[in-house]
């Protein structure tokens, strides 16, 4: 690889099963995230770091060519709504599922739902779809909670387990989408880079293979 490259990746699960991937690529990091207060870490390849920033922001970097490359949860390009980004490969890593949930055995509400979600745009495409008007409540966390205390009939978040929704009295109820980590490309250095770029996403497909 001759052309600079930057990867975005955030840190914990999807960086960790991020690993492998980049290893069967001859990348390796220099520095560990968890240890390292660099948000930039070098890797074995000089003209090859990785940037490490909070997962929702992984696809802005990659389309704004602040990185060439990244690795995301379907579920956070779905809300992000991939504009000037390709996404070549289901890395097949960091599974889950985007699901709505409520509490267990209880009779669906009449009138307008009330979803609590910091997935918005898939919550309410969702809902669209059944021809179903909804109102959203964004929450950041704890969704499990707004059920409970009656700020929200249902919930929309990723299910793993599954475990979390059972100690809390909830249970999984409309299965929205499989999730799972892509590979993403900025547009531009697709073009730019195109040698490097293709030579990752080949590596990554075989590995993935």
């Amino acid at each position: 690889m001759s052309d600079k490259l930057t990867i975005a990746l955030s840190k914990g699960r999807i960086y960790k099963e991020t690993l492998p991937l980049l290893k069967q690529a001859g990348i390796e990091p220099v520095d560990d995230p968890e240890t390292s207060r660099k948000l930039i870490l070098d890797t074995n390849q000089d003209n090859v770091k990785l940037v490490i920033i909070r997962a929702t922001d992984v696809p802005t970097y990659v389309q704004y060519g602040a990185a060439d490359v990244g690795v995301a949860g379907k579920d956070v390009l779905m809300e992000h709504g991939g504009e000037g980004l390709y996404e070549p490969v289901d890395l097949k890593i960091a599974k889950c599922k985007l699901m709505t949930a409520g509490i267990k055995g209880q009779p669906a509400p009449n009138g307008r739902l009330r979803i609590a979600t910091k997935f918005v745009n898939s919550a309410r495409a969702f809902y669209a779809k059944q021809g179903k008007q909804v109102e959203i409540i964004k929450l950041y966390g704890s969704m499990e909670l707004a059920p409970i205390v009656k700020l929200a009939d249902y919930i929309v978040d990723l299910v793993d387990t599954g475990n979390t929704l059972k100690a809390n009295g909830l249970e999984p109820l409309e299965h929205i989408c499989d999730v799972s980590s892509r590979l993403v490309i900025n547009k531009a250095a697709m073009k730019m880079k195109h040698k490097s770029i293709q030579a990752l996403i080949d590596s990554f497909a075989a590995a993935v293979k």
